[in-house]
């Protein structure tokens, strides 16, 4: 019956134990890890209290009060309580799952079992891609002198690297071989070797999917469903079907089963990979890989949302606006689409390297239907600001019934702000004008650096570039773009990520208008469309627009300008008198009066802290030289002290390592 009692004494001092540590730690705290941290407190200390203490007296035979009011008992409760704080610390401490502002979690409320099932096979697959690296050499490589051999060793390496990783390696190394703006030649064609061969998706994950996703049964919804795909990828799969509602043909696109979890694991372990290669190589580092590999995350996390892609087709159908009688875009079925299936319109046509014939029966010339693509492409880019970043081949389609082109495939769209819009106009304009300086003013709002290092220089060499061109009868675009993409390697400039990513889609574009003609000129093209478009490029189209603009401008500077004269004045008297001063607020935010606030209230409790452990130490030690009465106050003095100066310590240790997985 004693038994019975102390274990449940046991149970209440537990319950005791998580309530008190979760006051004393004071934030936020996970359950499961105060329940565990409890937990472990109790076995432990009890263990150790019995094994040390108990064991050696009469504890069954002895009342309940004098057991709890023994001072060997109290210790016990207090080190069971400190030693909580201390199992809480070490598992937020091994914990990686990141916290918002408030210390909630962003990565889903998994039990802890699941997490550790999840970090042993991120663990796992890390070491799997650290040992194929060093396998192939890769170790040996990174501290090689930049020379046209080793680069091309280091680029052979890598690319067998990423081909035995598989899976997002590989498409990451796809993405790196386009990325001439930033890459030796010698990588560019080493990376464009890399091949991915997916195996599609079974019948019965197809109807999977569909049962899960659709908000009805797959009968209500189509009247007939192709069982074999279209096309297969790593993301998704694309098969034909028909809509039972109305008879509609449609496409549907289905995201595989296990993408998301694989794809993020993936991409975890491609980012500390790439770091890890930033840390241990110069070339890395300079290539930006790590920025690469985080550019390349955020994309593709984006494509492998179905309902994003949707998003994207919306916003390039209404950017075409009046255009749309020219370019089709499919329609969405949004009544059926979400984040993992995309229902959108089937169309019948054929891919524009196919249409030579198709565009002879409808009466339509070629240089007509190049003509309105581009167009639309310059009108999403230079207008809009949401441009089809993907126009291969097998993306523009002419319509068998009407020989209209149409934009397929949104998964990837660029967006690019006013500012970079304006420096594509102006690039333009200073290359059809042969005017460097027009060129370099235009590159200036293309680039990420706010100062240019040897402009004079970079003048010049834009110069030459542009004599080079000169009296050329078409302007290659991809020999023009890979010539500035040496300019700017050579002066150590960085392109904003979507300004090549623009780049690249033109180069893409301009080699499929080729396919129908070789001669094509996109530049020539580029001057019609600014002249015909120059209302959109300016803000002001007539004199009588101009004078408007004018008049509302100087309406709005009035108050201002009228107020000049005052301050002028102002700021003359309090120069002559000498008062000028220069006042710097670091609390004129709320976020960084809240940071500093929150650090230095920490730092006073770090001092507190401290302090009242040297004190308890040093009572402690004076103890030692008291035969009187006296010492066992200052003894239990000393060590209540410690005691507290402990848990003030932890208590900080856990809100330091929380405020580091905060973003």
């Amino acid at each position: 019956m004693h038994y019975l009692w102390t274990a449940l004494e046991l149970i209440v001092i537990g319950i005791l134990i998580y309530f008190v540590s979760g006051r004393l730690i004071g934030t936020k705290l996970n359950f499961m890890k105060k329940i565990l941290s409890a937990v472990l407190s109790v076995v432990f200390t009890t263990f150790v209290y019995w094994y040390s203490y108990l064991r050696h007296t009469d504890f069954p035979k002895e009342d309940m009060l004098q057991e709890v009011t023994n001072i060997s008992t109290l210790v016990w409760i207090g080190s069971m309580l400190l030693i909580a704080m201390l199992f809480y610390l070490i598992l937020e401490l091994f914990d990686p799952i990141q916290l918002g502002e408030r210390g909630e979690r962003l990565t889903g409320n998994r039990n802890i079992i699941s997490r550790a099932l999840s970090s042993w096979r991120r663990q796992r697959r890390l070491a799997q891609v650290f040992r194929i690296a060093f396998q192939q050499g890769i170790g040996r490589t990174l501290r090689y002198k930049r020379t046209y051999e080793n680069d091309r060793f280091l680029a052979s390496i890598l690319r067998k690297t990423l081909e035995e990783c598989g899976g997002i390696f590989i498409k990451f190394g796809q993405v790196l071989s386009t990325r001439k703006d930033i890459l030796p030649p010698v990588f560019i064609d080493e990376l464009s070797k890399l091949q991915q061969y997916v195996k599609s998706m079974t019948t019965e994950q197809v109807y999977e999917q569909l049962s899960e996703n659709l908000q009805h049964p797959i009968e209500e919804v189509f009247k007939y469903f192709d069982d074999k795909p279209l096309a297969a990828g790593s993301i998704g799969q694309v098969h034909k079907a028909v809509l039972k509602e109305n008879g509609d043909e449609v496409i549907v696109k289905i995201l595989r089963p296990d993408v998301v979890s694989v794809m993020n694991q993936d991409l975890d372990i491609l980012l500390h990979f790439a770091n890890w290669l930033a840390e241990e190589s110069s070339w890395a580092e300079n290539l930006g890989l790590y920025q690469l590999a985080t550019g390349f995350a955020d994309n593709l996390r984006e494509e492998i949302n179905f309902e994003i892609e949707a998003r994207n087709m919306e916003q390039v159908t209404n950017a075409l606006g009046n255009n749309q009688k020219n370019i089709k875009i499919p329609k969405v079925y949004k009544k059926y689409s979400n984040r993992m299936i995309l229902v959108v319109e089937f169309l019948h046509g054929v891919s524009i390297k196919d249409s030579a014939l198709l565009l002879k029966q409808h009466g339509i010339e070629e240089n007509e239907l190049l003509r309105t693509i581009f167009y639309s492409f310059l009108q999403q880019l230079l207008v809009a600001g949401v441009f089809h970043a993907d126009p291969h081949p097998g993306n523009i389609y002419v319509l068998e019934e009407t020989g209209q082109a149409c934009f397929l495939d949104f998964g990837a769209v660029g967006r690019i702000g006013p500012i970079q819009q304006q420096g594509f106009r102006t690039l333009f304009i200073g290359i059809e004008r042969n005017d460097p300086k027009v060129v370099l003013e235009g590159l200036k709002h293309l680039i990420q650096d706010e100062e240019i290092r040897h402009e004079e220089n970079l003048l010049q060499a834009i110069s030459q570039l542009l004599i080079q061109l000169s009296y050329l009868d078409r302007i290659s675009a991809e020999e023009l773009v890979q010539s500035l993409f040496t300019i700017i390697q050579k002066y150590e400039l960085r392109l904003y990520p979507m300004v090549s990513v623009a780049l690249r889609a033109l180069i893409t574009l301009e080699g499929t208008l080729n396919i129908l003609d070789t001669d094509y000129d996109l530049f020539s093209e580029v001057k019609r469309f600014t002249s015909k478009n120059k209302k959109e490029f300016l803000a002001v189209s007539s004199f009588k627009d101009a004078k408007d603009l004018l008049e509302q401008e100087l309406v709005m500077m009035l108050p201002t300008l009228q107020d000049l004269p005052r301050r002028f004045e102002n700021m003359a008297e309090t120069i002559e008198k000498g008062k000028v001063t220069v006042r710097l607020d670091i609390f004129s935010e709320k976020a960084s009066s809240t940071f500093v606030n929150q650090w230095l209230s920490h730092f006073m409790l770090l001092l507190v802290g401290i302090t009242i452990g040297i004190i308890s130490v040093s009572l402690l030690a004076i103890s030692q030289f008291i035969n009187s009465v006296s010492a066992i106050y200052l003894n239990t003095a000393s060590f209540l002290g410690l005691f507290l100066s402990a848990i003030i310590l932890v208590r900080l240790s856990i809100h330091a390592i929380r405020s580091s997985k905060r973003v």
